[in-house]
């Protein structure tokens, strides 16, 4: 006979890594942020996800001083699906789709890029603001890396916010995919769940069940540690926790303590990568044809038909 114990440790997804975030430079400047992936996790095993940036400063500067200053400059991506998480602070976007939007927090700014976006953030938070986010950069099938750009933002009020069992104020925000009852607003083109969950109270016990089919699956501990997850115990701040999620069976994780934790599932690609900075793509050859388009001011192909750049360029009912 099979105890309760037995059936239960039964569905719980092994841990195959348990990695330290790392730390990278973003602006090519004295600028860092924490990363849980490319470093640690090779983008191999985080299949579909790409990249994923926490930042938590203090802000030093100020709100812009024109309307077309952005600390984070125009820049371009392509290839990829991009979300801008705000936990605290304001988030500003300026893009070549004639966007120029700010959201408030916890909320999100999105894009699936497509074929190609340029686009510009920052400077919307007073001097002193505590700044809390995430940068996340999801693949695409190679079949739609050329797609029509799509973009969305999303203020708090469009975020869904789960009350987890008990009654210590522990909550999960979902992003992207179906998870506890409701779909998150992020519009991804590959199958994902992603999960901001927040436990309250030393004793906070959290058991959640992955979406069968998706072969990865992370957990990022980016704040504070955990008691325990699955057979692991004292796990560290800022550490990333590869789950083994091949199995239909063994799809659980139970986690215990007061902790910010961010889960990644998805299912993967298992297709050639060509990263050149932002621009993602399968081969070297489309990564020098975006370069051209680049050089010769061909890019983005989809864009708006006035200065984007400026907003005094924009069309008064573009305002």
């Amino acid at each position: 006979m099979h105890t309760a114990k037995a059936i239960m440790a039964s569905s719980l997804m092994k841990i195959n890594r348990i990695a330290k975030q790392g730390i990278t430079h973003p602006f090519g400047d004295s600028r860092t942020v924490s990363q849980a992936f490319p470093n640690p996790i090779p983008s191999e095993l985080s299949d579909p996800f790409l990249m994923c940036d926490y930042f938590e400063s203090t802000e030093s500067k100020g709100k812009a001083a024109h309307p077309d200053d952005f600390p984070v400059g125009w820049h371009p991506h392509r290839g990829m699906d991009i979300a801008s998480y705000l936990r605290t602070g304001t988030g500003r976007h300026g893009d070549s789709l004639g966007n120029r939007e700010t959201f408030s927090s916890p909320g999100m700014q999105w894009m699936s890029v497509g074929s190609g976006v340029e686009h510009a953030e920052g400077g919307a938070n007073d001097v002193g603001t505590r700044v809390q986010g995430f940068q996340i950069w999801i693949n695409v099938p190679a079949e739609r890396k050329m797609d029509d750009p799509r973009y969305g933002t999303v203020p708090s009020k469009d975020l869904p916010l789960v009350k987890l069992e008990g009654d210590n104020g522990s909550n999960a925000r979902v992003l992207a995919g179906n998870a506890l009852g409701v779909r998150g607003p992020f519009e991804t083109v590959q199958d994902v769940q992603m999960v901001d969950f927040r436990l309250e109270g030393s004793g906070s016990l959290l058991e959640f069940e992955v979406q069968k089919g998706l072969d990865t699956a992370m957990l990022y501990v980016y704040e504070n540690g955990l008691k325990s997850v699955n057979s692991k115990n004292d796990i560290k701040e800022g550490s990333v926790i590869l789950f083994d999620a091949d199995s239909d069976e063994r799809r659980k994780f139970i986690l215990q303590k007061t902790t910010g934790i961010m889960l990644f599932a998805g299912k993967k690609l298992k297709e050639p990568i060509a990263w050149y900075g932002p621009i993602v793509m399968n081969t070297q050859e489309e990564i020098k044809k975006t370069r051209m388009e680049l050089s010769f001011g061909q890019f983005p192909p989809k864009r708006v038909d006035w200065d984007y750049k400026r907003l005094s360029a924009f069309p008064s009912d573009e305002l």
